[in-house]
């Protein structure tokens, strides 16, 4: 199944949730997120993961394929008055010089890599005893939720798409990071429920790689009718959708 995010910038950038702000509280006990601290964020997209932590002084750096999701996180920026530098590259060929980072971070994207080649540009771009934190943000599918209802309407317009019936469970991470010669692994997960109108759970789902990035655009506008027909006949404005967050840490 052939992806591109850049056709979803738009509601990717109005309509993706993003991560509670428990991740980066507990981040900062793993000294991640730190003053002046320098990060790279590999898949940074619309800065979904880096700008909170340049709201809390890190010197951060957002790399992507997609140019069109840079120009729409450097559009949030100014509203947060803050600077990220962005460079559209691939994570698998970064273009810095060795030992830069004191982390690199990688937030719903880690899937999408060539991971052993990742992890030696990784290896390569960190200083010693950096760290590489991945980390996800997924809503969860319980018996028949509205979840559940959604990825099964996903499946019916687009058969391929592989992310349907997910734990948020990533245990293949450690294997990655450990076989990459990471030490000590670390990884914590925590759930909550995330408040969607039904416009915004429409959007939510548009920017996703089943749908907005991988669909034609008049398949989108269909899917979209079938999934406001379904939240309106089966389901209150507005909905909560049960999220986990689960995040791994490791050690150069």
């Amino acid at each position: 199944m052939k992806v591109n995010f850049g056709l979803t910038a738009k509601d990717y950038s109005k309509y993706r949730a993003g991560y509670p702000d428990e991740l980066y509280k507990r981040l900062l006990k793993y000294n991640i997120g730190l003053e002046n601290q320098s990060i790279l964020d590999l898949g940074t997209g619309t800065g979904y993961l880096a700008r909170q932590f340049a709201i809390q002084g890190a010197q951060v750096t957002g790399i992507d394929i997609a140019s069109e999701l840079i120009k729409e996180a450097e559009k949030l920026d100014k509203k947060y008055n803050i600077k990220i530098n962005y460079e559209v590259c691939k994570a698998e060929n970064l273009p810095f010089s060795s030992s830069t980072f004191d982390v690199v971070s990688a937030g719903q994207c880690w899937h999408w890599f060539d991971t052993s080649k990742v992890i030696k540009e990784v290896r390569r771009v960190l200083k010693p005893d950096g760290k590489l934190l991945i980390c996800h943000f997924d809503w969860i599918p319980i018996n028949d939720n509205v979840v559940a209802k959604t990825e099964d309407l996903i499946l019916k317009y687009n058969p391929s798409w592989q992310g349907a019936r997910g734990t948020g469970i990533y245990p293949q991470w450690l294997t990655d990071v450990g076989s990459g010669g990471f030490s000590n692994i670390e990884t914590f997960t925590f759930d909550v429920a995330v408040e969607y109108t039904h416009e915004a759970w429409r959007g939510r789902i548009r920017a996703s790689a089943g749908v907005g990035a991988s669909l034609p655009a008049e398949r989108v506008k269909e899917f979209d009718r079938d999934l406001a027909e379904l939240l309106n006949k089966n389901y209150e404005d507005p909905i909560f959708v049960p999220h986990r967050v689960f995040c791994l840490i490791c050690v150069l």
